[in-house]
């Protein structure tokens, strides 16, 4: 197999390679220029000749499988193995295997971060502050939170290869570069700030317990704020030199750092090992720490050398250096202080040991106000209320205002560190084995070792000694190192390297983690720190680091930092928690963990547990860390590069969006939820560019109903020989959607013709419930020119099949001259003609618009035209009340229109109308339809020899009738209004009275007897009132007198003329009323209902909107869309 492997790799180009000198077609798959016989020479042997022709984008298994294998074997810092694989040179660099197991890989480092600084610093005042109870409270929340975390995290990591980035590549990979790159950052901050806090504590060991006499600025004698200054000043002053000690050694070489960790994980277990040998030795031999305490209140040592106000010296009372601490002189008759002199000194053990039963008195918490007494239970002390408090400086004072959740903030830093096995996954032997093998087994273990310490230091340990923080009642010592066994020095030093190192970690971390940050290209403004070095280390990104840590160190408080690096610790557990409990809830199928010990309600206990705590530790710390997270995640959203990670709020959107959907199927939606979703028709030209862009303008501006928006185009041609022209399409409609800000999606149809693909969108546009309920289209340019017959013929069939199907028709005429997103009209009127109901579209259009800042300071007109029979002043308050409850703002008119006779110039109109229409016939006619048509002249002139003998009347009109109900004939327009309509309207003949056979393109007419509600509402071709009203229509010897006055007219269609009547007086009304306004809306009349008058239809809305600019023709979808009721 590996032969064959190896001619599989040489046989391209080889020796024995042969091929024939014609070039091949150019073809979409990889090698395509190799020939059909190195095909077959290469591919011969290896039982694939089924597959040969697939072999250069499919290939053979045997090929691929030892990549596939050897998917994980990327090294430290490297790119996620997408960009490694693209990129040639990582492919030829040669990769070292890694070799760390799970000791040494996840344990020991897991365990390296989790102890320290808080261990040796704070964990004995928390037990004597917090109480016994109240600590092991605080620390077995937070181990639970942490133990669920790393489950939760276990699981993630074991499904699939975890390259370098650890926690960041989890959380990303999970949640999608707008969390991951949000927690992303929050966890580089707390990266960071834990840096700064164990460089603080590094110092506090170094200047209160090694070197006092180091300080910069000297605390002796000063009291209260000033001494707490001085030493923050201190802290300040040290931070800072250490800080750039650090990041200069970081600087210069990670592998000094690497080689050390060992050293200072050493130092913690043996301070850790000295404190339990110390525990022991308290059983059988108590150290002897005595503290002395005057009352009930903790004296400072240093401030006497005695323990006693007089001793015995000879035969006489000599006074001691506490007693000159507390009066005005050596001598028995000084003055002294009250408190002193009214109160004994005693001596207690500091460390009474196991066996003392000292646990019953440190069991419950012992809060404090700032620069109150530490004292001691169970010891009565005389103090006068009134008396002034005087010589504080001489006793161990609360140096801050201790409370349970500040107790929470400055313990969870010290269970933090969780993550550092898996930011050596790729540096990890088996990372889906070790990862959660060591970080829970390493949880378990520093858990054990807190909960103990918490009982033990209780037990062993008197109150008012785990109460002093700084050691000042016991010489100066490290409360815990008094403990220790041999020596305190142990714990010291112990507890000062491993600081010096795990700031050291930090500082070398945090850089890496903003550098895979900055790489992925989430966050553009942090592009330049993903720079570095030649080898790759980070130099931007560690100055950027330095910079930010000092802003901990000059805090300088580590009881101040502790709570900041715990929110954005605790940020980044619930985001991994989250991602968990997404995962398992979304059963997406990629998610197959090796890791089986998880439950999605574990992983929420532990999101839940978090957020918790946040909020325990510090709610405003909270709040700026949430928001610090919710900027970057909005930035990363608007500004960021779109990033495909298949994360799971990908998945949450889609069930989101599958539930949404099902529901919607459940039936339509009602009047009050109603809301324009807008199906844009799109031309397009040669170059598959769009033609008219203002259309998505004009969609923009009618988006304040918040609908769904469907751009769609025809391509013409077919699916596998027009599929490039649909891409290149589709892409013309993304970007000027994105250009417009048009929110929402874009749809191709290809067909063998522009008709069909129309019809098609109308039908399949849109999902289930989702779907389009209104159309926009343009109103045809240069439909009167022969060129442009064929969309004029479409216009009208969309038309149609928006009637058919219910939806409303938006039909903007002159569309180029409709305003841009970027215009502002300061004023000016929206006018809307309700010449029909239409469901109350015409009156919600406008309300939209007026939200967009294009139309909003246009205000509304209404008018409505008045019949000779309506009371127009009672119209008027009517419609003035509709549209008080329909809480719309607009001023109302309406319009009388009177009777008139038809004008010479609307016959003349309507003669060029129909001779344009009939040459425009013959254009398109085939043979059947030619002969149709002479068959029908004929009839027509016979017809027009019948009407000049008026006795004729009756019988010609019972032909018509029995010609109309034959069987298998269309039944044209006139026709059909004919039998519904009174009498002498049927004396009325034009030329296409004849019936003529159905031809397979004409469907037969429905009868109005047939017809539904809604489209009785949208039938305004011809108007009973209209026709009854009108005498020239009623009267046949008006009719017959206007023929006499030109010959040529009296062969026009009588219904031609009255729709061109009507529609010249309501355009006259119109244009004398709104030529000023800024946009008209009116009712769209309905198209013919057979196809014999489609271009007269064309005439009659030319007509209609003549003389105006901007016109939005309106049709209904045959239901309410508006309500009065809330």
């Amino acid at each position: 197999m590996l032969n064959n492997l190896t001619e599989c790799e040489e046989g391209d180009g080889g020796p024995n390679s042969q091929g024939d000198a014609t070039s091949k077609e150019s073809s979409p798959f990889i090698n395509s220029s190799t020939s059909d016989v190195e095909k077959s020479q290469q591919y011969d042997g290896k039982n694939m000749a089924l597959f040969e022709e697939e072999m250069d984008t499919s290939p053979i298994v045997s090929s691929v499988l030892s990549s596939l294998a050897n998917y994980s074997n990327l090294t430290q810092g490297s790119k996620e193995h997408e960009e490694a694989e693209n990129n040639e040179e990582a492919r030829k660099k040669t990769v070292q295997a890694p070799r760390m197991g799970t000791i040494m890989g996840v344990y020991l480092p897991c365990m390296q971060n989790i102890l320290g600084v808080i261990l040796f610093l704070r964990m004995t005042w928390l037990v004597g502050v917090g109480g016994v109870l109240g600590t092991f409270v605080i620390v077995f929340m937070c181990c639970s939170t942490t133990m669920l975390t790393a489950i939760s995290m276990s699981a993630i990591a074991t499904n699939g290869v975890v390259p370098a980035g650890g926690s960041y590549y989890m959380i990303s990979r999970s949640l999608g570069p707008e969390f991951g790159g949000a927690v992303g950052i929050c966890f580089y901050l707390g990266t960071t700030f834990a840096g700064a806090m164990y460089i603080l504590g590094c110092i506090e060991i170094l200047l209160i317990y090694i070197v006092p006499a180091a300080a910069v600025f000297k605390m002796e004698g000063l009291e209260g704020a000033e001494a707490e200054a001085a030493l923050l000043n201190n802290m300040r002053v040290y931070g800072t030199i250490v800080l750039s000690l650090m990041s200069l050694v970081v600087f210069v070489g990670v592998k000094y750092v690497n080689k050390l960790a060992l050293v200072f994980l050493a130092c913690v277990i043996l301070s850790i090992l000295a404190v339990y040998a110390g525990v022991i030795k308290t059983a059988f031999d108590p150290p002897d720490f005595p503290v002395c305490v005057l009352g009930n209140r903790t004296l400072v040592s240093k401030s006497f050398d005695i323990c006693a106000k007089t001793i015995e010296k000879g035969n006489g009372t000599v006074t001691t250096k506490l007693w000159r601490a507390f009066c005005d002189s050596e001598f028995l008759n000084a003055t002294c202080d009250d408190y002193f002199t009214n109160n004994n000194v005693s001596q207690i053990q500091g460390i009474p040991g196991v066996t003392s039963g000292i646990l019953a008195e440190n069991l419950f918490s012992m809060f404090a106000e700032k620069n109150t007494f530490v004292e001691k239970r169970g010891i009565a002390a005389v103090l006068d209320p009134e008396a002034p408090l005087t010589n504080t400086n001489r006793y161990v004072l609360a140096d801050i205002t201790s409370f349970f959740t500040l107790l929470v903030g400055i313990y969870f830093p010290s269970v933090t560190g969780i993550m550092a096995g898996s930011n050596r996954s790729g540096d990890l032997q088996d990372a889906q084995k070790s990862i959660p093998v060591g970080t829970i087994l390493a949880i378990t273990t520093t858990s054990i070792i807190y909960m103990s310490s918490v009982i033990l230091f209780g037990a062993c340990v008197d109150g008012v000694v785990l109460r002093d923080k700084f050691g000042e009642g016991v010489n100066g010592n490290l409360v815990i190192g008094t403990l220790a066994w041999p020596s305190p020095w142990v714990i010291v030093f112990g507890s000062f390297f491993s600081t010096c190192g795990a700031g050291l970690q930090s500082l070398t971390g945090a850089p890496r983690l903003l550098q895979a940050i900055s790489r992925d290209g989430i966050i553009p403004f942090l592009r330049v720190f993903g720079h570095g070095k030649a080898n790759g280390e980070p130099t931007w990104a560690l100055l950027l680091t330095g910079c930010i840590c000092e802003i901990g160190i000059i805090i300088a408080s580590l009881d101040s930092v502790a709570p900041i690096l715990s929110m954005f610790f605790l940020m980044c557990y619930m985001f991994v928690n989250l991602a968990c409990a997404l995962q398992t809830l979304l059963r997406t199928p990629n998610w197959r963990p090796r890791f089986k010990f998880y439950h999605w309600a574990l992983s929420l206990l532990g999101m839940s547990l978090c957020l918790t705590l946040m909020f325990l530790c510090s709610w405003y710390y909270a709040i700026i860390a949430m928001v610090i997270a919710g900027c970057i995640y909005k930035y990363i959203e608007f500004c960021g590069a779109e990033k495909e990670w298949g994360d799971g709020i990908r998945g949450i959107s889609l069930s989101a969006a599958r539930y949404a959907l099902m529901r919607l199927e459940q039936g339509p939606p009602h009047t009050k939820n109603w809301r324009p979703q807008i199906l844009v028709l799109m031309g397009l030209d040669g170059e598959q560019n769009v033609e008219q862009p203002r259309l998505l303008s004009l969609t923009n501006q009618l988006k304040a109903g918040k609908g769904l928006t469907i751009v769609g185009a025809c391509v013409e041609g077919t699916y596998l020989n027009n599929q490039p022209q649909a891409q290149k399409a589709d892409q013309s409609l993304r970007k000027l959607m994105e250009i417009e800000k048009v929110k929402g999606f874009s749809q191709v149809v290809i067909s063998s013709n522009l008709r069909d693909a129309t019809s098609h969108l109308i039908q399949a546009g849109g999902l289930g419930g989702l779907r389009h309920n209104a159309v926009l289209v343009s109103f045809p340019k240069n439909w009167k020119q022969a060129e442009e017959h064929h969309r004029c013929r479409n216009f009208i069939e969309v038309v149609r099949e928006t009637t058919a199907a219910q939806l409303a028709l938006l039909v903007p005429k002159n569309i180029s001259a409709y305003p841009s997103n970027g215009e502002r009209f300061t004023e000016g009127y929206i006018d809307v003609w309700w010449i029909v109901h239409d469901g109350g579209m015409l009156m919600l259009l406008p309300f939209l618009l007026r939200q967009h800042k294009v139309w909003r300071k246009c205000k509304m007109r209404i008018f409505t035209v008045a019949q000779m029979d309506d009371n127009s002043i009672q119209m008027k308050k009517d419609l003035m009340t509709f549209l008080y409850h329909l809480r719309f703002d607009a001023e109302v008119e309406v319009v009388e229109m009177h009777d008139s006779d038809i004008s010479a110039y609307t016959y003349e109109k309507t003669l060029v109308m129909e001779q344009r229409s009939q040459i425009l016939k013959e254009m398109h006619l085939t043979k059947n339809e030619r002969e149709r048509e002479i068959q029908s002249i004929t009839d027509v002139s016979r017809g027009s020899i019948r009407r000049k003998n008026p006795s004729n009347l009756h019988p010609q009109r019972s032909i018509a009738e029995e010609s109309v109900t034959g069987g298998g004939e269309e039944r044209p327009e006139e026709e059909s209004v004919r039998l519904s309509r009174p009498r002498q309207v049927q004396l009325i003949q034009g030329k296409n009275a004849t019936p003529t056979p159905t031809s397979p393109t004409s469907p037969t007419a429905p009868t109005p007897v047939a017809m539904s509600p809604g489209e009785e509402v949208q039938m305004t071709w011809t108007d009973e009132t209209e026709k009854t009203n009108n005498p020239a229509v009623a009267n046949p010897e008006n009719i017959k007198d206007m023929f006499n006055m030109k010959p040529e007219w009296e062969n026009l269609n009588q219904s031609n003329v009255r729709r061109m009547h009507h529609a010249q007086r309501l355009n006259g009304v119109i244009v004398k009323k709104s030529q000023e306004a800024k946009l008209v809306l009116l009712n769209m009349p309905g198209p013919p209902r057979n196809r014999t008058g489609e271009e007269n239809y064309m005439e009659f809305l030319e007509v209609l909107t003549e003389g105006l600019n901007r016109v939005l023709l309106v049709r209904g979808g045959g239901r309410e869309v508006i309500t009065i009721y809330s």
